[in-house]
């Protein structure tokens, strides 16, 4: 499981003074055992609805498939000579398009996005293929190219008009040493998105809290570009008995990226960010604070397939959000497992 690096603290976040007063029961308020008590639920949600009351949304599409917002494909052994590695990124375990297939239908999954992986780093002809063979069941978010006479904009513009990519990622650790995605180019990459009508999603690998002014300047700079964080933007729960102040501060800013509107978020790899075992219940309680602030129908499921086959199992992740552990009303669920994607990508999943 990866353990997401304290780093220096981000800048202060002004917050209300009604949550500044709260923070500390907050911290007190995690129920043993892994259980989450009615006092706690209540202390929460009313702490998170006074930092942000999203309006109400309107009730999710009757019929919506299942989407898996997050995961990832690259070649087998066989496959790898007509699309090889990026050297030194050769995967430790498999995650062909095959064996995802066979894990979606198994799980009763019907449409994925499937995400670039590092390691076929720029080459993105894997991904194409399999959005080429399984039309009706893939949709590609490509990887942003910010590196020293690389691709730019002009490839970002290839894979999305020529192509068929429907998202871009940007990975922070890609851009020049020394350099942030606020740069020139992060720049115009990010506002190409936005014109192109393709929603850019932030992969702070590291912590939140070493990108986050980044993203907050370039969501206030182009308000037209829809932006996705991955993995809780990869956040632990800040109530949990190991959260640090810092946790609580980051979790905090994290939360208040809820006032720009084209901000969504992934609730995905759930097993990056736990502190617990399978379920992973301080991830629900997570999820419910993002309901709570941008509201379900901001919110996206994925796997973060192949990696979660080796924690949970693929099947297990995608029927803990159809369990009563989630704690999810029915319409929650609905956005959650794919009416959110499916409002983001209209032209996506059409059998």
């Amino acid at each position: 499981m990866l353990a997401v690096s304290a780093g220096r603290l981000a800048p202060p976040l002004v917050v209300p003074p009604s949550r500044l007063t709260s923070s500390s029961s907050r911290r007190r308020c995690w129920p043993p055992h892994g259980g989450r008590s009615a006092t706690s639920a209540a202390m929460r949600g009313t702490v998170v609805a006074q930092a942000a009351a999203p309006s109400p949304p309107p009730p999710p599409p009757a019929h919506c498939p299942v989407v898996d917002a997050h995961l990832h494909v690259w070649a087998n052994e066989a496959e790898s000579r007509a699309f090889p590695f990026h050297p030194g990124q050769e995967p430790t375990i498999p995650g062909d398009v095959a064996l995802l297939l066979k894990s979606m239908d198994a799980a009763g999954v019907q449409g994925a996005i499937i995400t670039q992986p590092i390691n076929h780093k720029f080459d993105h002809s894997y991904v194409t293929n399999a959005l080429r063979q399984h039309p009706a069941r893939f949709i590609g978010s490509c990887l942003a190219d910010p590196t020293q006479g690389g691709g730019g904009v002009g490839e970002m513009e290839r894979l999305v008009l020529e192509e068929g990519y429907q998202c871009v990622r940007f990975n922070p650790y890609l851009w020049p040493d020394g350099e942030k995605m606020t740069n020139g180019l992060g720049q115009a990459m990010f506002a190409r998105a936005g014109e192109l009508g393709v929603p850019v999603a932030f992969m702070c690998f590291k912590g939140f809290h070493l990108h986050a002014e980044e993203i907050e300047q370039l969501c206030a700079a182009h308000p037209a570009t829809r932006v996705i964080l991955d993995h809780f933007g990869f956040c632990h729960n800040p109530n949990h008995p190991d959260a640090t102040p810092a946790d609580l501060t980051t979790w905090d800013r994290l939360l208040s990226l809820a006032r720009f509107p084209q901000v969504y978020v992934k609730t995905s790899a759930h097993f990056r960010v736990s502190r617990q075992p399978y379920p992973y219940s301080d991830t629900w309680e997570q999820a419910r604070d993002f309901i709570r602030t941008f509201g379900a129908h901001r919110l996206l499921w994925g796997s973060d397939f192949p990696f979660v086959v080796n924690e949970c199992g693929y099947k297990e992740i995608w029927d803990l959000l159809r369990s009563d552990t989630t704690g999810l009303s029915k319409d929650e669920r609905l956005w959650i497992q794919g009416a959110t994607a499916a409002s983001l990508f209209p032209s996506a999943w059409k059998s």
